[in-house]
C-alpha cells in the first residue's frame, strides 16, 4: 500500500473517530511518519471470522476501538431491522431487540456502550448488563428475553492487547450462514457517516436502553445448578470436595462461586487472579489451556491439598482442570475432559433410566475421536460439525425440527455445554457437572486420573497434540494462504514416518452422519495407522493449527499405549515444523 494512500485512509479515521485516546493515537503516528505501523492498521479492515470481530485495541480500520465497533453495529442494524420487516429475526414480538453484556477486558464497558446506543439510534431496544458477564449467560439472556441478537464484547482467552465483538442471533447461538455473511455486507455498505447515534440519556428516556442484572442472573444460576445429575450426592457429599478455582481475572468469579457455594460445595478462589483486570496482571495468556495460566492455581492446590483444580478464562466460556496425580497435580487437556464428561453423563443417564429418544453429542471435526466411541457404545448417535461452538448451536437448533435430543457437546479448545437452554459453550455449567463427576469418582474409590484410565482401557489409548504457525501482519496472511494452497495441490505422502491413507478438503462439500458441512479452508488426512492430522488457519488469531491425533487400540498395556503414541506425536510434531518452518 502507497504511503498517500495509508495517509488518507489514516486522516479519513481521525475525523471519523469520536474518542480521543485512539484518534491520538494515530495522529502521532502520522506525525512521526510511521508509515510502517500505519500500513499495518489501514491495510485491511477488521473481517468476520469463526467469533465474530477480534482484533488488537487501537486506532485504525485493522484494529479494533469505538469507531470499528460503531460501524459494524450500525450495519448489524441495519441487518436486524430488514430480517424484522422479512418477519425472520427469530425473536418474539415485531419490535427488534438486542441484549448486549461483556466481560473483563480493556474498554469493553465503553464499546457495549457504543455499540448499544447505535442501536437505539437505530430504533432498536437494548437490554445491556451493568457489569461485566459470562458469555454463555449472554446466549441465555438473549433466549430468555426473547431477543432478535445479542452482542458480547470480549476476546475470550487471547492476550491483554485483544478484544472483540461476538454476535448472536434469536436461538443464542453464533451467527452462521446467512445471517454472518449478510450481517457483514451490511458493515461494509455503511460508510461512516452513515452511523447513526443517540445519547444515553436520550436512549433511556425513549425506554429504548434498559440495564438489567438480577432478572438474568437468577434465572441463569436456577438453570446451571439444574445441571447436577445427582444433587443428592452433591448436597450430602460436596462439602468434602475441596475445590481450588481461578476466574483468570475474568467474569466467571460470582457465578461459578455462586452455583458451587448453593449446591454446597466450597471453592478457594486463587485471591491473585480473583478481581476483574483486562491487563491480566499474573498471566501472559489467560487461558486455561496454558500450563503458565494456571500455575497460581497449581501451587494454591497444592498448599491446600486440593481434590480439583479448575480455571475459566475472561469470559468464562472455557474451562480447563487439574487432577491430583499421586505426587502433584496433572492438567487435562479439552480432549480428554470432554470424554470424562461425554462418559460421565451418558453413564448417569443410563443409569437412572433417563437416556431420552434419539440421543446425540456432538463434537467437532477437531475433536478426539474417543468421543465418538464413547456415544456409539450407549447408542448414542454422534454428529461431526465445523470448528468453532456456532455450528454446534446450529445443529441443536435443527434438532428441535427432527426431534433428536442433545444430550451434550464441546471442542477440543476446551468449550462444553451441558444441555440446550444456553447456545454457545458455557464454563459454569461444565464447572458444576466436572465437579460432581470428580466427587462420583472419589466416592466410587476412584481418582479423576483412574476415571480417565478406565475409559482408556476400554475404549484406547487416544493422545492429541496441537503445533501452530504465527504468521503476522500482511505478509503474514498471504503465506497462510500459500501455505494451504501448496497443502492442498500437493499434500505430504507421509507424516512423522506414517503413509498418508487419505486426504479430505472441506473447501469440497463434505456430507457426515447426513448433514452437509459448509465448506471450509479445513484439510484433514488420515493415516495409514487411524493415526488423523488436521489442518486450519485460525478464524480468531494469525494462526494456522495442526491438529495431531493418534491412537493405539484397546489390549495394549496402558503405559505401553501411552508411550508408543507419544513416540508417533513427536515424530509428527517434527514434520509438521518442518513446514511451517519452509512456509517462513
Amino acid at each position: 500500500m502507497e504511503k498517500n494512500e495509508i495517509k488518507k485512509l489514516a486522516e479519513e479515521y481521525i475525523k471519523l473517530e469520536k474518542v480521543m485516546d485512539f484518534r491520538d493515537e494515530v495522529s502521532k503516528l502520522l506525525s512521526e511518519e510511521n508509515y510502517s505501523e500505519l500500513g499495518d492498521r489501514f491495510y485491511r479492515e477488521l473481517d468476520f471470522g469463526t467469533g465474530g470481530i477480534r482484533g488488537v485495541i487501537g486506532g485504525g480500520y485493522n484494529r479494533l476501538n469505538p469507531f470499528i465497533i460503531r460501524k459494524t453495529t450500525q450495519g448489524l442494524a441495519n441487518y436486524i431491522n430488514k430480517a424484522v420487516r422479512r418477519n425472520d429475526s427469530g425473536g418474539s414480538g415485531s419490535k427488534a431487540s438486542v441484549a448486549i453484556a461483556y466481560d473483563s477486558r480493556r474498554f469493553s464497558p465503553l464499546f457495549a456502550l457504543e455499540a448499544a446506543l447505535v442501536l437505539c439510534a437505530n430504533n432498536i431496544r437494548v437490554n445491556i448488563f451493568t457489569s461485566l458477564r459470562p458469555t454463555p449467560e449472554l446466549s441465555f439472556a438473549v433466549r430468555e428475553l426473547g431477543c432478535t441478537a445479542g452482542i458480547v464484547i470480549t476476546a475470550s482467552h487471547n492476550p491483554a492487547e485483544y478484544n472483540g465483538y461476538k454476535v448472536s442471533w434469536s436461538d443464542g447461538g453464533q451467527v452462521v450462514e446467512p445471517h454472518d455473511r449478510l450481517i457483514i455486507e451490511e458493515v461494509r455498505n455503511s460508510a461512516g457517516e452513515d452511523i447513526r447515534e443517540m445519547t444515553e440519556k436520550e436512549a433511556i428516556d425513549k425506554k429504548l436502553l434498559k440495564y438489567i442484572d438480577r432478572e438474568i442472573d437468577e434465572p441463569y444460576l436456577e438453570m446451571v445448578k439444574g445441571c447436577f445429575l445427582r444433587p443428592d450426592l452433591v448436597r450430602e457429599k460436596g462439602k468434602t470436595l475441596k475445590i481450588v478455582y481461578t476466574p483468570l481475572h475474568g467474569a466467571g468469579r460470582i457465578p461459578v462461586e455462586k452455583a458451587m457455594k448453593d449446591a454446597g460445595i466450597d471453592v478457594i478462589t486463587v485471591p491473585e487472579q480473583a478481581e476483574p483486570d483486562g491487563n491480566f496482571p499474573t498471566v501472559k495468556f489467560p487461558n486455561p489451556e496454558e500450563a503458565s495460566a494456571m500455575a497460581m492455581a497449581l501451587k494454591l492446590a497444592g498448599e491446600v491439598d486440593a481434590d480439583l483444580v479448575m480455571g475459566t478464562d475472561p469470559d468464562s466460556d472455557r474451562i480447563g482442570i487439574a487432577v491430583p496425580d499421586g505426587g502433584g497435580f496433572t492438567l487435562i487437556n479439552g480432549n480428554q475432559l470432554g470424554s470424562m464428561l461425554s462418559y460421565y453423563i451418558l453413564s448417569t443417564l443410563k443409569a437412572q433410566g433417563r437416556m431420552p429418544d434419539k440421543p446425540a453429542i456432538i463434537k467437532t471435526i477437531v475433536t478426539t475421536e474417543l468421543q465418538r466411541l464413547i456415544g456409539e457404545s450407549f447408542g448414542v448417535r454422534v454428529y461431526d460439525v465445523l470448528t468453532g461452538f456456532k455450528w454446534i448451536a446450529d445443529l441443536i437448533a435443527r434438532f428441535e425440527k427432527t426431534g433428536e435430543n442433545y444430550v451434550f457437546g464441546g471442542e477440543e479448545s476446551y468449550g462444553f455445554l451441558v444441555g440446550t437452554r444456553v447456545r454457545d459453550k458455557d464454563a459454569v455449567s461444565a464447572a458444576v457437572v466436572t465437579a460432581e463427576m470428580a466427587l462420583f469418582s472419589r466416592e466410587n474409590g476412584m481418582s479423576v486420573l483412574d476415571f480417565l484410565n478406565s475409559i482408556y482401557e476400554k475404549y484406547g489409548y487416544f493422545r492429541e497434540s496441537q503445533v501452530s504457525g504465527t504468521f503476522k501482519g500482511q505478509s503474514g496472511l498471504e503465506i497462510m494462504k500459500n501455505l494451504m494452497s501448496g497443502m492442498r495441490s500437493s499434500p505430504p505422502e507421509q507424516i512423522g514416518g506414517i503413509r498418508i491413507k487419505e486426504a479430505r478438503d472441506y473447501k469440497k462439500r463434505i456430507t457426515i452422519n447426513n448433514i452437509t458441512l459448509p465448506e471450509a479452508d479445513v484439510l484433514q488426512f488420515s493415516l495409514e495407522d487411524g493415526s488423523m492430522i488436521t489442518v486450519r488457519p485460525s478464524g480468531t488469531e494469525p494462526k494456522i493449527k495442526f491438529y495431531i491425533s493418534c491412537r493405539e487400540k484397546p489390549g495394549k498395556e496402558l503405559e505401553q499405549a501411552k508411550a508408543d503414541a507419544g513416540e508417533k506425536a513427536a515424530a509428527m510434531e517434527k514434520d509438521i515444523k518442518k513446514i511451517i518452518d519452509s512456509a517462513k
